[in-house]
């Protein structure tokens, strides 16, 4: 005799989803485009942050900024401030009008900045510009992690979430590539290119391309189910996890979604990141030192500086083709390494990846500190490093750029979607993604200063960052590998040598 139980239904429903690979391909390329579309996000920062190097001598020439070297650096680095406002704001506007709108918000602002870029008739101008731009770029660098998290199954939340460096790698290629081909198509920067308006300003406004693509996707992109469900939406939300998840999985997901919901309202006081460490909770700060060190380890340096870099080590940066050269291999290492992330993610977890990642780099950090320790100043008073010492500090670079990009690139934006708990998740992240911009900031401010000083020094400041990150992954982060968004309102940040959590 056989009884209809619902039990029995549950099961019969999965053993047909997991008999129909044809129904269990369909999910998952859904899920994969989805992701990829909201990922687009990381290819504005990618874009923005790599094209304005293309474009910064010529508008030293045009500004006049020769003589005046801190305010062309801050032309440079003025975005960050934006996006460190925009990140900060976006997860609390997000939890108020949904992610769709904030991506929509985002890609405007981005759009707007492009053209006013490119159009800039003063320095301030410019200036005012980028920081919009950055706006744009912060609340994107927000929304497609959490966004990601909140959409993708928990078996490949992680290999989805590292699409996000992803595009942040593929958008410093292309803005590379796009920077170079209109130099070359001008005869020059500063050269006229259509409509009598110079090269560089066409660099700025060919980034109207990605805004356009990034915000015509979102518009058709489906609000995240977590959202839909707080704001009551449920038959909304079902339809949106059912398109994403095996139809066995659905209810048990809404259901688990619905009861966080519940939870957090019932206790809406834990709402707050106020804790007892330092005015915020342990978690939060988690996420702040995960952005600080992906940062503090001076990432930014070998693609915002690399020109003084490589002159080091005895390339001819005068040359716009042995530039391009050097630039386009450091930049396909950076994508070609995020894959292996994307690979191995969801298999070894993030806690292994990320203290290997620490380690490669105080290694290869170790390797330019001690090779720039060898300089020797030319009359001209630009190091050069004599017989292998140059091709060492490359090797060196290099080593870190692969040690860094399989790792602490795209890993730290998987954990920012993951570690916080639903009732904080969009404050938190919005929080620990400003952290990041401004700690940016800091490094691509300081980086001229530092590097006149003793670049031996510099290599190894971002050295000691590399060995401190490697302690506090160790000791502080959580591994969230398997585990679902609403059990992480029941995950702490435990002081024990074991720190793997096991799925639930």
């Amino acid at each position: 005799m056989t009884t209809n139980e619902p039990g029995n239904d549950r099961a019969a429903a999965k053993s047909t989803a997991t008999d129909d690979p044809a129904a269990a391909g369909r999910l998952r390329r859904k899920v994969i485009a989805l992701s990829v579309a909201a990922a687009l996000g990381g290819f504005l920062f990618g874009f923005d942050s790599s094209v304005i190097n293309g474009a910064v001598k010529a508008i030293d020439e045009d500004f006049a900024l020769g003589d005046l070297p801190l305010l062309s650096g801050f032309v440079v680095a003025c975005a960050l401030l934006g996006c460190a406002i925009g990140a900060y704001f976006a997860g609390r506007i997000a939890d108020r009008i949904g992610r769709i709108p904030v991506m929509l918000i985002g890609a405007g602002l981005f759009l707007v900045s492009s053209i006013g870029s490119g159009l800039a008739f003063a320095v301030w101008d410019l200036i005012a510009w980028r920081v919009v731009g950055g706006l744009g770029i912060g609340i994107a660098s927000v929304i497609a992690p959490a966004y990601i998290a909140e959409i993708a199954p928990k078996a490949v939340r992680g290999a989805l979430g590292s699409l996000q460096q992803l595009a942040i790698t593929l958008g410093i290629f292309a803005a590379l590539l796009s920077d170079t081909l209109l130099q070359a198509a001008a005869g020059g920067a500063n050269e006229p290119l259509w409509f009598g308006q110079d090269a560089w300003r066409w660099m700025f406004i060919v980034c109207v391309i990605p805004a356009v693509v990034y915000g015509l996707l979102a518009w058709r992109l489906p609000e995240s189910p977590r959202y839909l469900a707080g704001k009551g939406r449920r038959d909304e939300a079902r339809t949106v996890i059912a398109s994403v998840a095996p139809a066995s999985e659905v209810d048990d997901a809404l259901e688990e979604i619905e009861t966080s919901l519940r939870e957090d309202r019932e206790n809406a006081r834990t709402a707050s990141l106020r804790g007892k460490m330092f005015g915020l909770l342990p978690v939060v700060w988690v996420g702040i030192l995960l952005s600080m060190f992906q940062q503090l380890v001076g990432i930014n340096v070998i693609f915002y500086y690399s020109t003084s870099l490589w002159s080091s080590v005895g390339f001819d940066t005068t040359n716009p083709g042995t530039s391009f050269t050097i630039s386009v291999v450091t930049s396909v290492i950076n994508v070609a390494v995020t894959f292996v992330a994307i690979f191995f993610v969801d298999k070894i977890g993030r806690r292994p990846l990320l203290l290997t990642g620490s380690a490669g780099m105080v290694v290869s950090l170790g390797l330019m500190a001690v090779a720039f320790s060898q300089a020797v100043v030319t009359d001209g008073g630009t190091p050069q490093l004599p017989g292998a010492w140059g091709p060492l500090a490359l090797v060196g670079a290099n080593l870190f750029v692969i040690f860094f990009g399989a790792t602490w690139g795209p890993i730290v934006w998987v954990l920012l979607g993951e570690i916080f708990p639903n009732r904080i998740r969009g404050k938190a992240l919005g929080i620990a993604a400003a952290a990041q911009w401004l700690t940016n900031f800091a490094i691509t401010e300081t980086f001229p200063a530092l590097s006149g000083f003793s670049l031996a020094f510099t290599y190894g400041l971002y050295t000691f960052f590399a060995l401190v990150s490697f302690f506090f992954v160790f000791f502080a982060v959580p591994e969230t590998k398997g585990r679902s968004l609403e059990s992480m309102d029941s995950l702490k940040v435990v002081r024990r040598r074991d720190r793997e959590v096991q799925p639930q």
